[in-house]
């Protein structure tokens, strides 16, 4: 009585129309339910009279003659639609009230009695007050019999606005299995099934006898992938193809990839459904250009690894067709789930690029020469195998890359390492035993002098970062991040390492120093003291420079911000040690850890870089190595190691000995020492001809250094120099744009074609940027698939950076006269970055694009 009162008062609170005195309500209550009630209600400025068989004069003669200005409520059972009624007039001009639910519903949500077949209908979900609260909250303007259905269905699956996209994708999240479907026993239960099935049906063209939700989910993702493959490929599977509304099968599915919650169950089911049509089989009929866009189903990622692998084994020589291939499907949704093995292969093919590249092989010349090709371009091949092995050790037991490693291997190990060895050490053994320098080159043991005095000389403050086992490669990647990433400039250059290339030897040439040497154990001396440990280091740079202090990096950034601001006020000299290559690689049960070692020393260095920067204004830094390293993942067979020569030594490891005895010893480079150190033991470091190691036992031979391979010897020397805003030569770090560059801003078929430009290629301080496209409509609803645009391209030409992307709209009804726009979104921030007026006018929907 409380709900009828209520809704009987907000029709007497309504205002009055054009020429209304007042308000009259008839209640009609022919089964008399409320006859008892009717005397308590308790109505504002409302009169209630009650209409029988035996008062209509007296109620015609009370309302129009006794009182025609008060507002009345009429209870009655009479059926007043009869002619020979005497209050039919009165009752047209009135309104009439009826308290049974439905009537309730009607005057509540203010839906037009012409629809009360289809409220009675569903009367049964409207018993329930948690319904009727959800459909109540769509406060919808206006009713039809499709949107009150819609709006239903919206409620029993928990949607916040009406939408059968939300609600088939909300159904199919729950079970594909039908009696199990909790959202499926709702609809059954309060709501009409065959009125969902009609709507899937004349939405995604879903045409069966038998209607389930697992062939539903094959019929949607089948005809999303049809868009991708001729149908003349899909015979075995056509029963799944939409005959109408094929677009928005594409664009549900990939409303439902790209969706951040709900992506997941799409992901299994996706899998279960390739299995289901025998995808497999199917895509070997396809030519690769046909579906290397689709992304509908995760076997599409593996045929493409499986195409280029195989292309790779049978030595089919299109690598810019693979790394195409490779690159294309980074904006593709299944790429997470294939990201080590595409990461793995694609330095593979990089690395058989780099061969064919160097058809004639690694070629013969001076020292110099040799040094320089790697400096300039050998140096890539180690990075390209140690970045294989990091996304290998992902997935090492993926059969596809075991067949990849053995291709890698062959081609690092097999010829690289062994071929560049070999023209270094003939080149070495001609020009730099008697005096190892090389014209043109930085050597270690002049790092101090050249390098670093200068600046204190000037009174300036130098930051000297040194990395164990960071070899030249590790460095180039390291300088390349900090020009992209931060505001400063970082210059690399090289250094020729002192021999061996040890720690206790690089390290000590790397500190200021009057004299270096060596005693009769080996030790090294720096001014004639050791410098193993920190503590002895530091005391040789103190000597040199009293404001001065060595620290390792552990312990510095293990301090809070105003801590190290302590710890370094007024210090004119800055030694920072930082060991996490050699630290892994050392270590005969961690090396085959050395690649992510690397990987993680260039994260380390970056961040204690950007700290040094920020924290203690730290201006020249300076970021270097004692020595590089070897690495390869194989065992090492016998035939490259070598038995110790009969020779008295000092001291012996896997690529170096030294010995007083001065001989020609097979297969071993004889390095004068004068020219790293005074040498006043008279000293020769025996060195193995380029990646030979000197036979020792026990574990812990792929890791090594201390020769003269050009991996151990050329260290990097990155010289940072921190650029505030505002100052001379600063540049801000930007990311490129992309840009729309097709000229057509009207949409007049279903699917469309368009073109995007990077504006820039990307470089030192201009970062890649990753867009998402989509259309929308003026409320922001996506009416289109999302696709995704990576802007990372490096290229000068810029043809090579542009983008030819495709979409595909609902099957819905646009207005010729409604603005749709083209929205652009960048992915890491969610900003905006473009939204282009479009028009779209289909005409006749079309699924075809011209």
């Amino acid at each position: 009585m409380t709900q009828i009162e209520s809704a009987i008062q907000d029709i007497f609170d309504q205002p009055l129309g054009n020429g209304e005195q007042r308000r009259i309500v008839f209640w009609m209550d022919k089964e008399q339910v409320f006859s008892e009630e009717v005397g308590r209600l308790s109505l504002q400025n409302v009169i209630v009279h009650t209409l029988t068989d035996r008062n209509q004069f007296q109620t015609k003669y009370m309302l129009e003659e006794a009182d025609p200005s008060s507002c009345y409520l009429i209870y009655t059972d009479q059926e007043l639609s009869v002619e020979d009624n005497w209050l039919a007039d009165t009752v047209l001009y009135s309104k009439t009230f009826y308290a049974d639910r439905v009537s309730l519903v009607l005057n509540n949500l203010q839906i037009d009695p012409v629809l009360r077949g289809t409220v009675k209908k569903y009367e049964k979900f409207f018993e329930n007050k948690d319904r009727y609260r959800k459909f109540q909250a769509f406060d919808m303007e206006n009713y039809t019999e499709q949107t009150i259905e819609l709006a239903m269905m919206s409620a029993l699956c928990n949607i916040k606005l009406p939408d059968f996209e939300a609600v088939l994708r909300t159904v199919l999240m729950d079970t594909l299995v039908d009696e199990n479907n909790k959202y499926m026993e709702a609809m059954t239960k309060f709501f009409d099934v065959e009125v969902f099935w009609q709507h899937v049906e004349g939405q995604y063209g879903y045409e069966r006898e038998t209607k389930t939700l697992k062939t539903l989910f094959l019929h949607l993702a089948v005809t999303a992938f049809s868009h991708a493959a001729d149908t003349a490929h899909l015979i075995s599977v056509e029963s799944f193809v939409a005959k109408n509304n094929r677009a928005n099968c594409l664009v549900f599915i990939d409303h439902w990839m790209h969706h951040r919650s709900d992506s997941p169950v799409f992901d299994d089911y996706a899998e279960m459904a390739e299995q289901e049509i025998g995808l497999s089989s199917i895509l070997q009929s396809i030519p690769i250009d046909q579906f290397k866009q689709a992304e509908v189903f995760p076997y599409i990622d593996r045929a493409i690894l499986i195409y280029i692998t195989n292309g790779l084994m049978e030595n089919f020589e299109d690598y810019e067709e693979y790394t195409k291939l490779i690159k294309l499907r980074r904006s593709k949704h299944f790429y997470h789930q294939y990201a080590s093995l595409y990461e793995a292969l694609y330095y593979a093919v990089k690395m058989h690029e780099f061969r064919k590249e160097t058809s004639r092989g690694i070629q013969q010349g001076s020292a110099i020469e040799v040094y320089r090709a790697y400096e300039e371009e050998y140096y890539k091949m180690d990075t390209y195998y140690r970045k294989f092995y990091v996304a290998f050790d992902e997935e090492s037991n993926h059969e596809l890359l075991k067949k990849l490693r053995e291709s890698v291997e062959h081609l690092y190990t097999g010829w690289f390492i062994g071929e560049l060895g070999a023209r270094w050490t003939q080149a070495v053994s001609s020009e730099m035993t008697s005096d190892w320098s090389l014209p043109g080159v930085q050597a270690q043991q002049n790092f101090y002098s050249s390098v670093v005095s200068p600046h204190i000389r000037n009174g300036e403050r130098a930051f000297v970062i040194i990395s164990d086992a960071m070899r030249y490669e590790v460095g180039v990647e390291l300088a390349k991040r900090l020009n992209t990433e931060t505001m400063g400039t970082c210059s690399i250059d090289s250094m020729l390492s002192v021999v061996p290339s040890v720690t206790k030897l690089g390290m000590a040439a790397l500190l200021p120093h009057r004299g270096l040497d060596m005693d009769e154990q080996g030790n090294v001396l720096v001014n004639g003291v050791s410098s193993a440990g920190i503590d002895n280091r530091k005391k040789i740079i103190e000597g040199t420079v009293s404001h001065s202090i060595a620290v390792k990096h552990p312990d510095i950034t293990a301090m809070n911000k105003a801590g190290r601001r302590d710890m370094l006020k007024g210090k004119k000299l800055v030694y920072i040690y930082h060991d996490a290559i050699d630290a892994v690689g050392d270590n005969a049960s961690t090396e085959q850890s050395t690649f992510q070692a690397a990987d993680q020393a260039v994260n380390q260095l970056y961040e204690l870089v950007k700290m040094l920067r920020d924290d203690v204004s730290g201006t020249n830094i300076y970021i270097t190595s004692d020595h590089g390293f070897l690495y390869q993942r194989d065992a090492l067979p016998e035939s490259d190691k070598i038995e110790k020569a009969s020779v008295e030594t000092i001291e012996v490891k896997r690529r170096y000995m030294l010995s007083k005895e001065s001989a020609e010893i097979p297969g071993q480079l004889a390095i004068d020492l004068s020219s790293v150190m005074k040498n006043e033991q008279q000293l020769t470091a025996y060195l193995p001809n380029g990646i030979i190691r000197n036979r020792i036992q026990g574990a812990g031979a792929n890791f090594v250094h201390g020769g003269a391979s050009l991996q151990e010897v050329v260290v990097p020397l990155l010289s940072f120099k921190n650029i505030r805003a505002g100052q001379k030569g600063a540049r801000s770090i930007v990311k490129v744009d992309i840009k729309l560059t097709s000229t057509m801003r009207r949409i007049t078929n279903s699917i469309f074609t368009l073109d995007f430009f990077q504006t820039e290629k990307v470089g030192d301080k201009t970062n890649a940027r990753t867009v998402i496209v989509y259309m929308a409509d003026e409320a922001g609803s996506v009416l289109s698939n999302e696709e995704t645009i990576i802007g990372d391209r490096t290229f000068e030409n810029p043809a090579d950076r542009t983008f030819k992307l495709r979409f595909v709209l609902k099957s819905i009804s646009y207005d010729r006269d409604k603005t749709y726009y083209l929205i652009m979104k960048d992915r890491e921030t969610g900003v905006e970055t473009e939204r282009i007026a479009f028009s779209i006018n289909l005409g006749i929907v079309s699924d075809f694009d011209f």
